[in-house]
């Protein structure tokens, strides 16, 4: 190694101001393991109350009580596990202490599972009077989210029998992460004199990249690589659908869709006005694609050519300390009580700033009630995505922050709300480049980055949502979801939301093979519902007064304290309607019209 070669650090060279202080959940690793003994010995008391909560008020709140605090004791050590080792996943300590952890987690859920049955069990009437007693009344909600489910909650032998059936029901998604990450081999590609190493990684990597003749090669190997086992692939992901079906229908949903957003008391009628809304707004996006290949000056626009910046000129060194600047100053809106909190925290050590060997990549942000919301970087001075990368992780760490207005039961938001947050924070960074930019250039260049962000989280995303909704429809219909049958659906809504003018491949129709969020199902259209409503209260904070403002803040402090959709209401936003939706992509298209009239 030569001297001009950078250098990865170990974790014990990296200085301690740039690391994340965890001594706000234990001081030192022995702390822990005093407490995780005494955790470990708590689980038998879990005993002492089966077939006992139906007693009296009394008991049941004795139960409640010592199975929530049992559960945050947990949330504390289990944070503090994971963190340390992500700090260096090869460090074989906290390999096993996350694995010590996860096994008493497990018996815990097991020694805990005989409640909601018991409750169900309960004669309603009963159940009622617990509901009125002021004795549950820190409970209350808790027990009725217990109740919805007396519909699809199955007897105790039953329940049992599915309890068995959870590990094998993983099979699809587990061959799905091996074939794919393990088994694949992509090659490598040379340009430039470089030989490079195709993986999931550098695929993304290398459509970011000006040289088209590389873009196009990366593309065409990626997907060969998925040719070869598009059988494969497209057996596991139907055998996944049938699965998702088959839970449904095991506990009396109507369609797996339903069943899968019953959790969120979300109507399916959300669902449906995504789509019709993008669907309505894609003559914006089409014009978009037109802009780009007049831009780019291509003869034809593949999907290849779609992620590289239109501009690749802009490239600026951002200091980690210039980056929190940046993002304070974007965040300014928010008032002082948002940034200050939020400055002592990224000044200070909630966040654990670079790479180290062994470090986990990408970025998060974790932690519990009883810590301090933690984020994790791996940040990079040149990359301006890691700026964005920030203020997105510093949005979920103060929901995270505001969250503990609740008690810790109601503590924890939903997946539903959670980019909501995080997207938000963004959508002011951009606002800030895009006021400082010195040129029309470097301007059109960030309306670039944002066109292109809306594009892929609320566009993109919605049409992996209706992929979904087809596939699992077929398949309820008892249609067999064979490979062509994958490949001619996707196709059509490829034409559809790519557009006319965009030539497609004939590998892009394997990409449905590729998703792997489609290892959950209908989780995906959440990205875009939340960024629909992230953009809405920016405007409104933006554009209203301080009623606005409070209502976020209020937002950002409701935990799960409300269903998610009466959580973005009182905000302002009501995405059981189109308009969030549509008035996000009127924005998009507004983006687009100025972005055109820039480049021209």
């Amino acid at each position: 190694m030569t001297e001009d070669t950078e250098r990865v650090p170990t974790r014990l060279e990296v200085p301690l101001a740039d690391t994340w202080d965890l001594t706000t959940l234990f001081e030192t690793d022995a702390t822990w393991e005093a407490s995780f003994g005494v955790w470990s010995d708590e689980l038998v008391q879990f005993a002492q109350y089966r077939g006992r909560l139906g007693e009296s008020a009394a008991v049941l709140k004795n139960y409640l009580e010592f199975e929530t605090e049992y559960e945050r004791k947990g949330d504390r050590l289990g944070t503090f596990a994971f963190l340390k080792e992500t700090e260096d996943l090869a460090n074989p300590i906290y390999q096993g202490m996350k694995a010590r952890y996860l096994g008493i987690a497990a018996l815990a859920n097991e020694a805990s599972s005989f409640s909601r049955p018991e409750l169900l069990e309960l004669p309603p009437e009963k159940l009622a009077d617990f509901l009125a007693d002021p004795k549950l009344a820190d409970y209350k909600l808790m027990l009725e989210r217990v109740v919805r489910y007396r519909p699809h909650t199955l007897t105790e032998k039953e329940e049992r029998l599915l309890a068995l059936q959870l590990e094998s029901s993983q099979t699809p998604r587990e061959v799905f992460g091996q074939l794919t990450n393990a088994d694949m081999k992509f090659g490598t590609l040379t340009f430039d004199g470089r030989t490079l190493e195709l993986s999931h990684a550098t695929y993304a990597s290398c459509l970011e990249k000006p040289n088209r003749e590389l873009r196009k090669a990366a593309f065409h190997q990626y997907y060969a690589e998925y040719a070869d086992h598009a059988n494969t692939l497209a057996t596991t992901f139907a055998g996944s659908v049938k699965q998702d079906i088959y839970n449904a229908r095991v506990r009396n949903y109507p369609s797996a869709l339903e069943a899968a957003l019953f959790p969120d008391q979300v109507p399916i009628s959300v669902y449906d006005n995504l789509i019709t809304a993008v669907r309505a707004n894609l003559p914006a996006v089409h014009k978009y694609y037109a802009v780009r290949q007049r831009a780019m000056k291509l003869p034809e626009l593949h999907f290849c050519d779609t992620y590289v910046p239109i501009l690749t000129e802009f490239r600026k060194v951002t200091s980690w300390p210039d980056a929190v600047e940046l993002v304070l100053e974007s965040l300014k809106p928010l008032g002082t009580n948002y940034t200050e909190t939020l400055a002592a925290g990224l000044r200070g050590r909630w966040c654990d700033r670079y790479e180290n060997k062994g470090k986990r990549s990408g970025a998060f942000s974790s932690g519990c009630y009883d810590s301090d919301p933690f984020i994790l970087m791996n940040y990079k001075s040149d990359v301006l995505d890691d700026v964005f990368t920030l203020t997105h992780e510093a949005g979920h760490s103060m929901h995270t922050h505001f969250s503990k207005e609740q008690p810790y039961q109601y503590a924890n938001y939903t997946i539903f709300v959670a980019e909501v947050a995080s997207t938000f924070n963004e959508q002011l960074l951009t606002r800030t480049l895009m006021e400082r930019a010195s040129t029309d250039r470097e301007r059109a260049y960030y309306l670039n980055k944002e066109i292109d962000s809306m594009r892929a989280t609320i566009v993109r995303q919605t049409m992996f949502a209706e992929f979904e909704k087809i596939v699992h429809e077929r398949s309820e219909a008892n249609e067999p979801l064979t490979l062509q049958t994958l490949r001619d659906e996707y196709r059509k809504l490829l034409e559809v939301y790519l557009g006319p003018g965009m030539t497609l491949d004939e590998e892009q129709s394997l990409e449905c093979l590729r998703i792997p969020h489609f290892y959950g199902a209908f989780y995906v259209y959440k990205y875009a519902t939340g960024l629909a409503a992230a953009i809405a209260l920016s405007q409104k904070v933006l554009k209203g007064g301080p009623d606005d403002l409070a209502a976020y803040l209020n937002f950002l402090c409701g935990g799960s304290s409300r269903d998610p959709l009466d959580l973005l209401r009182a905000a302002g936003v009501d995405l059981a309607t189109p308009e969030p939706v549509d008035a996000a992509l009127k924005h998009f298209g507004d983006l687009v019209d100025e972005l055109d009239g820039l480049l021209k």
